[in-house]
């Protein structure tokens, strides 16, 4: 027997006015390094907008520069507060709206994002909804500055949902994005909504 609906929503840009990444960094190192590590990884930044290298790269050089070999439960502890102490102020008022139309109705729903797996979960976990996401790898409980799984985005987006979910157990697929990163998952969708909170 079939269960309700589900419901998939990119995070940065679609729930959120802003990329939580960039916020992140910024919350956990303070305004100086933030800035410096731009300067300094600014070649690599200009690499990845005119398409040389791919966004993951992109990622894994950023969050290596800022984190690498800082201690699993210090970068947990501060992801953690991050996730409930600031992310309800860049929540879209109308994603809100939606999320709780979802709700109402009885549907399953799943963030299914590119960033970092550590500072969404809290956020999601208060709220009620199920997350797919991008994961750190730690080793001997240090950030390596590596991802652990592949960056959840274009198609990884699609293998994850699939992955974890038997979409024949719904009777409708709802699908939510804001980015190129989104196609294929809103193509995934009997129903799919491009910026629809803007």
């Amino acid at each position: 027997m079939k269960q309700n609906n589900i419901a998939f929503f990119d995070f940065d840009g679609t729930i959120t006015i802003d990329d939580t990444l960039l916020k992140f960094i910024r919350f956990v190192v303070g305004d100086k390094k933030f800035l410096v590590g731009l300067f300094i990884l600014s070649p690599i930044l200009i690499l990845y907008k005119i398409k040389i290298i791919p966004n993951y790269k992109a990622k894994q050089y950023m969050l290596s520069w800022y984190f690498k070999g800082m201690q699993k439960e210090e970068f947990f502890k501060v992801s953690y507060e991050y996730s409930m102490n600031y992310i309800d102020s860049i929540v879209r008022q109308k994603a809100k709206e939606r999320l709780l139309w979802h709700k109402n109705q009885g549907d399953k729903i799943v963030v299914v994002s590119a960033s970092i797996d550590c500072w969404i979960r809290p956020w999601c976990e208060k709220n009620g909804l199920e997350l797919i996401a991008t994961k750190l790898e730690i080793k001997n409980n240090k950030i390596s500055g590596k991802l652990l799984t592949k960056n959840c985005y274009g198609q990884e987006k699609v293998n994850r949902i699939k992955n974890q979910y038997n979409l024949n157990d719904y009777n409708h697929i709802y699908a939510y994005g804001d980015s190129k990163g989104d196609k294929e998952m809103l193509e995934l969708a009997n129903f799919s909504f491009f910026k629809p909170f803007r």
